[in-house]
């Protein structure tokens, strides 16, 4: 005969694993299954997003460029574009998959979400420019209209991502795409950078190791097959045309540059002084507003006042105020020195 104590515990036991296990929305059943709802829902958010991408770029939509941008098998892409389908988002035809205008509509709200999240992450904290992408994707899935909403608010409505690509509109407006690769210019022309494209992650981080942003001037000055060599902001860049390919340009006369100084702070020797002319477009976020606050801004005479035995960090008398700063700090304010 079983003891009723024991019988007792049993029960008790096997109802905390039942509970555990099946308790309405609560249990490891059921958040197995929103979590497996909430996963199948990111990956056609994430194909709505490249159809959308592919039409923008003019690039057909066919299953093997989806399942390639979407690092899938295609038999997955497959099974995900005939999910789409039968909610009306997408329609294939002929040879490629297409969206609908509900379909379209769904994608450049996810953009825009996207999007606003990494011009946030850009402008308003000190994450590095390669995570901005990355979390962006965390965040564009669980952000709702609303929230999107303070978001772009917050920022004053910003049109374009740290990227420059343009950010929908609530409306679900974006302007076309504009400009040609860098690659894709000759010798001796000049032109602004518009968008740098921040896939894949290895070329990206290239374009991100040399300091390129969107807004900045550039003269190119030789090219060839293996090799395009570019001035911007003084400084001399060589990059492979794969990588060149990877940033969006549009021409400017020669009137049309403005003029950037060569020099910057870090140029300066121990009692040097230089006027600041500005902070280049490389600096960004919080550590550009750093330096706004400590009175780096155009006008500002700055001298380099003592320098630690390597050099880096260098003390610089700005404003009355003996601040140290690093030498990639320096780097990226240009300056106009004093005779």
């Amino acid at each position: 005969m079983i003891d009723p104590i024991i019988a007792l515990t049993y029960a008790f036991v096997i109802a905390i694993i039942l509970g555990l296990l099946f308790w309405p929305e609560k249990g490891m059943f059921w958040q197995f299954k929103i979590g497996k709802r909430n996963t199948d829902r990111v990956m056609m958010e994430d194909t709505l997003k490249q159809l959308y991408d592919h039409e923008y770029r003019n690039k057909p939509s066919t299953l093997k460029s989806i399942s390639g941008a979407l690092e899938l098998s295609q038999e997955k892409t497959a099974i995900l574009l005939e999910k789409l389908s039968g909610m009306n988002l997408v329609i294939f035809d002929v040879s490629k998959f297409n969206l609908t205008n509900e379909g379209r509509t769904y994608a450049l709200k996810i953009i825009r979400m996207h999007r606003l999240w990494e011009r946030y992450f850009a402008d308003e904290t000190g994450l590095s420019e390669m995570e901005w992408h990355k979390e962006a994707e965390l965040r564009e899935h669980t952000t709702t209209n609303a929230q999107a909403e303070q978001l772009a608010q917050h920022m004053g409505n910003p049109a374009f991502d740290p990227h420059g690509d343009p950010i929908p509109t609530a409306k679900g407006e974006i302007p076309p795409q504009k400009g040609k690769p860098l690659s894709e210019l000759i010798e001796g022309e000049f032109a602004i950078i518009t968008h740098i494209e921040d896939e894949p992650p290895a070329l990206y981080a290239q374009l991100v190791a040399e300091g390129l942003n969107p807004g900045m001037q550039i003269h190119l000055l030789e090219k060839s097959s293996s090799k395009i060599r570019f001035t911007s902001e003084g400084e001399e860049i060589v990059l492979a045309p794969i990588v060149a390919a990877n940033i969006t340009t549009i021409q400017i006369s020669k009137d049309q540059q403005i003029e950037v100084p060569s020099k910057s702070l870090s140029d300066l020797a121990v009692g040097e002084s230089g006027e600041v002319v500005m902070i280049s477009k490389s600096c960004r976020g919080m550590q550009r507003r750093r330096l706004m606050d400590l009175g780096i801004i155009p006008g500002t005479v700055v001298t380099s006042e003592l320098q630690s035995a390597g050099k880096n960090p260098t003390a610089y008398n700005i404003r009355g105020a003996m601040i140290a700063l690093r030498d990639d700090q320096a780097r990226v304010v240009r300056i106009k020195k004093n005779n």
